[in-house]
């Protein structure tokens, strides 16, 4: 179970990965719309799992989307510890997933319609 501390953080680097990824969506990852869905912190803070959903990835698939973003993840650290730097002793390690949440339940409600 998440400390109040872990949520906290985990809420910041949530809204400030957001802000990164729709001001830089064009510069970074050819103007795709990403949400970052959650963010789940490390008991020590030293490394935060994000879940991003993609939203009509015209450039490609989810998965190639997803590299994408990995490969650019030091790009990405570097913005968020110039944001987050007096906020936070120690800016995170970034593990990024996608968020399959809205498939599954999209699915699940195909099936209790049939």
């Amino acid at each position: 179970m998440p400390s109040i501390r872990q949520e906290k953080v985990a809420k910041l680097i949530q809204q400030e990965l957001a802000i990164i990824f729709q001001q830089h969506s064009r510069d970074l990852f050819g103007g795709a719309f990403i949400t970052v869905t959650v963010v789940r912190m490390s008991p020590d803070l030293g490394f935060a799992k994000t879940f991003l959903s993609f939203f009509a990835p015209g450039k490609g698939t989810k998965e190639e989307l997803l590299e994408v973003v990995r490969a650019k993840s030091s790009k990405i650290r570097g913005i968020l510890g110039n944001k987050v730097g007096k906020q936070l002793r120690i800016v995170p390690e970034l593990a990024f997933f996608i968020d399959d949440s809205l498939d599954y339940s999209e699915k699940i409600d195909d099936l209790l319609k049939e």
